[in-house]
């Protein structure tokens, strides 16, 4: 289980994101990298991390589902998922 502070920081970071998207698009075309520079670090999507939305575990992820492989195979076979079903032959 990941420390809390690491899942809201990946919340900020997110929101930050969000926030500037339209002028770090605006600066990268216009090819202004000094007003880039001048913007928050966490404002850039390469620095957001994937993590899980219960555990908030960085590795693992599976992105279709927003779970690391761990809470998936819990939930997966407790029947919380729809349409996902352990494979047996």
């Amino acid at each position: 289980m990941a420390k809390e502070s690491m899942k809201a920081r990946e919340v900020k970071r997110a929101r930050l994101v969000s926030l500037y998207a339209d002028k770090r698009a605006a600066l990268k075309a216009a090819g202004d990298s000094i007003g880039l520079q001048k913007l928050p670090k966490n404002s850039s999507k390469v620095r957001m991390r994937n993590r899980c939305k219960l555990s908030g575990r960085p590795r693992g992820y599976i992105r279709q589902f927003g779970l690391c492989r761990n809470q998936f195979r819990e939930m997966a076979l407790f029947g919380k998922i729809p349409g996902v079903t352990k494979a047996s032959w």
